[in-house]
């Protein structure tokens, strides 16, 4: 079954960091590109970073200078490294990535993971 799952949620303080991962589990041929989604209670879901098969990457400008993204491609995933974490960063983080499979790309989204910051 395809899915993304996702890890490394969880409640830090201001100024402290998290680490979230998301992996591809199922039969897939590639994955075009993959990115964070973040939405706060009462806000609209955006976009926090992305990075193409190539390599090209784009961040939400708040975040900039925090947060890296990156690729594992072993686990089919992605990671976003996130320091300096401030409270308006609290939101529900979701993985997105286009799946390349046999009848073409498909859009998948992870479940989300709850980042909390407050002291």
């Amino acid at each position: 079954q395809l899915q993304l799952v996702e890890s490394g949620g969880g409640l830090v303080q201001p100024g402290g960091s998290l680490r979230l991962s998301c992996a591809a589990s199922g039969s897939i041929l590639g994955i075009n590109h993959m990115g964070w989604y973040r939405q706060a209670p009462g806000k609209q879901r955006e976009l926090v970073a992305a990075i193409t098969s190539g390599g090209t990457i784009n961040y939400k400008e708040s975040v900039k200078g925090r947060f890296t993204i990156s690729r594992d491609n072993a686990k089919n995933g992605v990671v976003l490294q996130m320091n300096s974490l401030e409270p308006g960063d609290t939101a529900v983080y979701s993985c997105y990535a286009v799946l390349v499979l046999h009848r073409g790309p498909v859009d998948y989204w992870g479940k989300g993971t709850l980042v909390t910051v407050s002291s």
